[in-house]
């Protein structure tokens, strides 16, 4: 055989006898044995390809022995080399020789290797795909090819080619070879119907391959898509991995709820996987821009649906792309912003929630990429801190006037934008956690914001700082230095940001003497700044430490609860000198503060502010604290007992030219020194023995009480003329008289605010102290009723009271003893303050004034350092107090015996309930629940459910108002307080959102005021319209309210007629609270329902348009997508629902002009409904409902004429109101106003016009694509820039006719009756 080998490379080596006479002895070689030669020659690894050669140099293309021989070389050689019994390199060089000689192949060889490759593909036979580099040379050869025979027939080259691509992408794959395949279609030219083919094959292939083998083929497929098809693979390599996390998620859950652990795929290779995957998309993208673009383009396109934690962290990558970088984060921002609307839209209205599930959560997604990120997605992390920061840029709390946050503070975050900005600081959180290389950045730009962003808000930042601190205090310290700078800029700092930044680093202060010792000599430098701000920072930095290093034998006060122990840090360094160092430490800061004594008087206010808590939490301070409170408070104190008044109001105040200013805060002063004696009065009483320390405090506190009895003696016997401040006084802010008087009159209603709390406190239900107290008081009514008269007279009536002094602790006793306390013992000294009308009202007042402040700051006065569990405890027992007075005497009875025009206790007691249960829903959401067992109602027929959940315990007190309401209601005009029942309607909105929509409850709520409204009479506009707003509100969590606003269209239709007054309008009713005198506020409320209405129409239909390739199948000509349903009958019923309204002869003005721009609204989402709807039919999606037939039949035939109709009403009516305006009054003022009213209602009309028009024009495109003529229930418009007005025309002919004594035109008179006609058409 070697001969035989040798003879025939010798042979070819020839010329033309050589050739021939090889070709006799190829002839006289059978197929087999020709075979076995080439396979033995392979096998050796030598002269394979010189043989082959050899073969094909002796078989003649032309001769048909010659390529039947060809032919047969072929199809052994390529199982041959599939074997995988040869050497690497003789594979190499056989499929090369054999890929050069394709091209000398008939068509018929061509189509039988072809075959022969896809019956071998199907047969999983192409184990290693060498041979298949073979395949696209034979395609490409194949598809040149003018005929090939096929079946019975011949077909041409191309198409036999596109039906074995056909049949190969239809077979079963064996997954082993399926990369070779996609690397084998690189090179096969594909028409884009074949390679759609191709990839939508080589994707449902990705479920079967093993999960190591899918960056590999990602990225083979990434190679493919430069041919086209970008989209299509993209989306497919998402899906993939988005259902893989899905499932895996699924597994998890499962796992969790059956304790069992399920896992067919490991989640770390799952991420490592995604991660390749990732890494290889964004280098395709590197060199492939039309890809990047098409990505951008697809996620953009499919608003936000292609989302998932894999298409999320894509998206990151891509953004470290310098092009793409700025559209993928406005995107990421726009998708977060708009998710988070969609979601709130969806849970605000029942008739959405039943309609669609609740869409996926962005947020979610984006905090579950930052998770995946731990496994080695360094490519992502960068972009995530960038996505971090953006949110908390773009939404966090932006600045109002002066500086002022716009945004009130509040426990959780509610709107959308608070919602991106939480979730920014969440994600760079989560971020610092996990990634050891990015923290430093984080920190560093989280403490670049808080120095360069002085004039915005920084809340969010110090928030963040603060978890980052608490979250991981030792990795932080690796960053102290950075802090450290940051010290460095304070007294240059806004002071809310000093102290948030302060509060936040102090855990850090506790592990780090040198961070310690830097903050220190920046607050000693910042203590004599030249800036106001400096030295109060320095006094907030100074106050803060001292709360925090408390000296050995302090107290332990049980509110003063620290977010960060020293058992967190597992070391803390001052554990073996903390006793006398914290001891020294403080009180050479004490010393430092004994300074600002001399200072304005808002650094003193901070220090007073302050002490008090110092004093809580470091007890063994006490004596310097009293010792310098008690010196400070001597140099206003008048030491002569006998000389009134017992204060130096003069030394309060400094004088700077005409400019008269408080320099000593003498109230807060006396304030914070009662308030320190009463704390360690009650800290010293449990202890027993005494010190040396304890007896000078001791003395100290004797001699205050002292001070203070006496003070309180002369201030009782001090008349107003004594402080200058009698009637007679001027308080004008314009001069400085008035100016220092009103400093006065502050400084003195501040002490005996002071002095009411300390003797009340300390006199233990003594009737002569509490008539003490009582006088205390009246001399404060006076006071401020002179004020306040002073104030109403002036023009400046914003003036109003000061804050008040007493603490939040003392308003609660207070309150309790006024109305609740029943003990025996009490009785005939309380009876003392109960007689006093005044000292009731005043005590329901300020516990109103104290919750507002706390609705608005979201902390108690600072003045009373007070922890957030406290003043929630303080909260509860006002409520309970407020409660209990309002729902046992009644108003009605209390109103009886009154004369004067304040209002009643009852009213105060209604109003700080109001403010009371907005706090809670706003500052403490999460306890809710413990809010409500706190109020405890005895006297109840129905007693409180006890371990009741939320909704029970809410609808127990929904009942109690719902009682008060119905009393009100039921007590005829005269018992009637309208104030009352709007304070009631409000308090019911406000506990409604406690009640669980789907609970029997709430359901119960909504019949209530359903028949509260169809049978309520009163003819009182704020009542009717809060009444009507509860209505909506509850309803649209019930069901959609459309049916309920077109019966309240009807009532306002009955009640103010027709704009044809020749039309008699049916009476009915459905709702007694809309009367002739509530329509018009009712008009303006249910036009705001019928916008809100349409929002939600307006946004199911472009969710259905964002859906419309992807979900929508063609339907049945009798079904229709329940969506689709519900938009077109909310449109139909809203469409009858303002077709009542628009026949209304509305007042002009406000109701006119809402009504116009709703009609422009309705008609905007008409045409867009009607725009969805040719998109269906362009893609060939089904027929034409015949409810939308029923749609456009019913705003056609109805609304449109009366929309015209209403037009001519409105400007003539304008008209009329103009000419009025111009004959009354002929200023240029009221003319200019007529004009102005003229030109806003025309402002609507036109664009009504349009609207209507363009509606039209759209359904005209619908109907030629639809075949359905839409068109024949729409008339031709008649508003336009002239008009003929058949009415007045007809009086013109006829003054003619009479004159000329003709005949009667009688088609005139026929013509100028039809519209009256046709208008009689209801």
């Amino acid at each position: 055989m070697k001969v035989a080998v040798e003879e025939m490379l010798s042979l070819s080596e020839g010329d033309g006898d050589g050739v021939e006479e090889l070709q006799q002895h190829l002839a006289s070689l059978p197929d087999d044995q020709l075979t076995t030669l080439i396979t033995n020659t392979a096998l050796k690894g030598k002269n394979a390809t010189a043989l082959i050669k050899a073969i094909f140099r002796g078989s003649a293309v032309s001769d048909s022995d010659g390529a039947s021989r060809r032919l047969c070389v072929y199809k052994h050689c390529i199982p041959l080399c599939e074997s995988g019994d040869l050497q690497t390199e003789v594979v190499s060089d056989i499929i090369g020789l054999l890929m050069l000689e394709t091209h000398t192949l008939g068509g018929h060889a061509l189509a039988v290797l072809a075959s022969l490759f896809v019956d071998a593909i199907k047969a999983g036979e192409m184990g290693n795909g060498k041979s298949l580099e073979l395949f696209p040379t034979i395609l490409t050869a194949l598809a040149a090819t003018e005929s090939v025979a096929y079946g019975r027939g011949e077909l041409s080259g191309d198409e036999y080619k596109k039906q074995l691509i056909n049949s190969l992408c239809s077979s079963r794959w064996d997954p082993q070879s399926v990369i070779h395949l996609t690397t084998m279609f690189r090179d096969v030219p594909l028409s884009p119907e074949e390679l759609q083919f191709v990839t939508e094959k080589v994707l449902r292939m990705f479920l079967k391959m093993d999960l190591q083998e899918i960056p590999p083929l990602v990225y083979q497929l990434l190679l493919l898509s430069a041919k086209g098809c970008k989209k299509l693979v993209l989306d497919g390599i998402i899906n993939y991995f988005r259902e893989q996390d899905m499932h895996q998620k699924d597994e998890q859950r499962k796992g969790e709820t059956m304790d069992v652990e399920i896992q067919t795929i490991p989640q770390d290779q799952l991420r490592h996987v995604e991660g390749t995957t990732i890494l290889h998309i964004v280098f395709a993208i590197r060199l492939d821009h039309e890809l990047g673009k098409e990505f951008i383009k697809s996620v953009k396109v499919c608003q936000g649906q292609l989302l998932c934690p894999f298409s999320i962290a894509l998206l990151l990558s891509v953004a470290r792309i310098q092009r793409y970088e700025e559209q993928v984060f406005e995107f990421l921002k726009g998708a977060i912003t708009k998710n988070f609307k969609d979601e709130q839209l969806q849970q605000a209205s029942r008739f959405l929630q039943d309609l669609l599930p609740s869409s996926s959560s962005v947020s979610h997604m984006i905090l579950d990429t930052v998770k995946n990120s731990v496994f080695g997605w360094d490519h992502v992390t960068q972009s995530l801190v960038q996505l971090g920061f953006i949110l908390m840029d773009s939404f966090g709390p932006k600045a109002g006037p002066f500086g002022k946050t716009t945004e009130a503070p509040t426990a959780t975050a509610k709107t959308p934008s608070q919602l991106a900005c939480r979730l920014g600081g969440q994600v760079l959180l989560e971020s610092f956690k996990m990634h050891e290389p990015i923290r430093g950045e984080i920190l560093e730009q989280v403490l670049n914001r808080l120095v360069t962003k002085t004039a915005s808000p920084v809340t969010h930042f110090i928030e963040l700082l603060s978890n980052i601190v608490v979250s991981a205090p030792m990795i932080l310290l690796e960053s102290s230095s950075k802090v450290t700078e940051t010290f460095d800029q304070l007294s240059f700092l806004p002071l809310s940001t000093v102290q948030g930044l302060l509060k936040a680093v102090q855990p850090l202060l506790k592990v780090s003497m040198s961070l310690k010792d830097a903050l220190i000599l920046v607050l000693r430098k910042a203590m004599f700044s030249s800036q106001l701000d400096g030295r109060k920072s320095a006094v907030a930095g100074f106050l803060l430490l001292l709360k925090n290093f408390r000296v050995l034998g302090s107290l332990a006060p049980s509110q003063a609860s620290q977010t960060l122990t020293s058992s967190q840090v597992q070391a803390d360094v001052h554990s073996r000198y903390n006793a006398a160092t914290n001891e020294a430490f403080c009180l050479e800061i004490l010393r430092g503060l004994r300074r600002c004594l001399g200072q304005q008087a808002d650094v003193r206010l901070m220090l007073y502010e302050g002490f008090h808590d110092v004093l809580r939490r470091n007890s063994q301070l006490a004596s310097s604290i009293m010792q310098t409170l008690l010196s400070q408070l001597k140099r206003y104190y008048e030491l002569e007992q006998d000389l009134l008044p017992p204060v130096k109001l003069e030394s309060c105040i400094s004088a700077q030219g005409d400019q008269v200013f408080l320099q000593e805060p003498l109230a807060h002063l006396l304030s914070c020194t009662v308030h320190c004696l009463l704390w360690c009065q009650s800290a010293r009483e449990p202890a027993g023995g005494a010190s040396d320390d304890e007896d000078d405090e001791e003395g100290f506190q004797d001699e205050l009480c002292a001070v203070l009895e006496s003070i309180t003696r002369r201030m009782i016997k001090s008349e107003l003329e004594d402080f200058e401040l009698d009637k007679s006084a001027e308080f004008s802010v314009a001069s400085s008289v008035g100016v220092k008087n009103s400093i006065y009159a502050v400084l003195v209603m501040g002490i005996y605010e002071v002095l009411i709390e300390y003797n009340f406190i300390t006199a233990n239900y003594s009737k002569s102290r509490f008539q003490d107290v009582l006088e205390l008081f009246h001399r404060y009514y006076k006071l401020s009723e002179i004020l306040r008269e002073k104030s109403g007279k002036g023009r400046s009536p914003s003036s109003k009271t000061p804050r008040t002094l007493l603490s939040m602790q003392f308003v609660s006793s207070l309150l309790t003893a006024l109305f609740r306390d029943s003990a025996q013992s009490h009785e005939e000294s309380l009876s003392v303050l109960r007689s006093s009308e005044e000292l009731l009202r005043y005590t329901v007042s300020v516990a109103l004034q104290k919750v507002q402040h706390l609705e608005e700051t979201g902390h108690a006065d600072s003045l009373e350092g007070l922890s957030p569990d406290k003043t929630f405890r303080y909260l509860c027992d006002i409520t309970s107090v407020l409660v209990w007075r309002y729902t046992n005497v009644p108003s009605a009875v209390e109103d009886a015996g009154k004369k004067e025009k304040n209002p009643s206790v009852s009213l105060l007691c209604l109003e700080g309930l109001l403010r009371v249960f907005s706090t809670v829903l706003q500052q403490y959401p999460t306890r809710v629940a413990s809010f409500l067992s706190s109020l405890h109602l005895s006297g109840e027929e129905e007693g409180e459910p006890e371990n009741a959940n939320p909704t029970e315990k809410a609808a127990f007190y929904v009942r109690q108002f719902q009682r008060a309401l119905f009393n009100q209601l039921s007590g005829g005009e005269e018992a009637f307080s309208s104030r009352e029942a709007q304070l009631l309607v409000s308090i019911l909105s406000l506990l409604s959102r406690l009640l669980e929509p789907t609970s029997p409850q709430f359901v119960q709520m909504v019949t209530w005021t359903v028949k509260l409204c169809k049978e309520t009479s009163f003819e009182d506009i704020s009542l009717s319209k809060g009444l009507l707003s509860l209505l909506f509100s509850l309803h649209v969590l019930h069901k959609s309210p459309v049916s309920l606003l077109w019966e309240l269209c009807q009532d306002i239709h009955s009640q103010l007629g027709d704009i044809d007054k020749d039309m008699e309008v049916e009476k009915q009713s459905h709702f007694a609270i809309v009367s002739r005198k509530t329509a018009a506020a009712t008009t303006l409320l249910v036009l705001s329902q019928v916008g809100k209405a349409m929002d939600e129409v307006e946004w199911l239909i472009a969710k259905k348009k964002s859906q419309l390739t992807a979900e929508r199948t063609n339907t049945g000509a009798g079904q229709q997508d329940p969506v689709e349903k519900a938009v077109t009958l909310q449109l139909g019923t809203l469409v009858t629902a303002l077709n009542e309204l628009v026949q209304t002869a509305l007042p002009p003005g406000a109701c006119s002009d809402s009504l116009l721009r709703e009609l422009s609204r309705t008609y905007t989402v008409l045409t867009t409904l009607i725009k969805y709807y040719i998109q269906v039919r362009a893609a060939h999606l089904g027929q034409l409902p015949a409810r939308l037939e029923k749609l456009v039949k019913l705003s056609g035939s109805h609304l449109t004429p009366q929309c015209y109709n209403f037009i001519t009403h409105v400007q003539s009516g304008e008209a009329i109101v103009g000419a009025n305006e111009k004959r009354k009054k002929s200023t240029e003022e009221n003319t200019a106003a007529a004009s102005a009213k003229v030109l806003r209602a025309t402002k609507a009309i036109p664009t009504l016009i349009f609207n209507i028009e363009q509606y039209e024009k759209f359904l005209i495109l619908l109907s030629k694509k639809s075949k359905v003529n839409l068109m024949q229930y729409m008339k031709l418009s008649t508003s336009r820039d002239f008009r003929i007005n058949a009415a007045t025309l007809e009086a013109a002919l006829q003054e003619q006719q009479q004159d000329s004594q003709q005949m009667e035109d009688t088609p005139v008179s026929e013509e100028t009756q039809a519209p009256k006609k046709k208008r009689r058409k209801q």
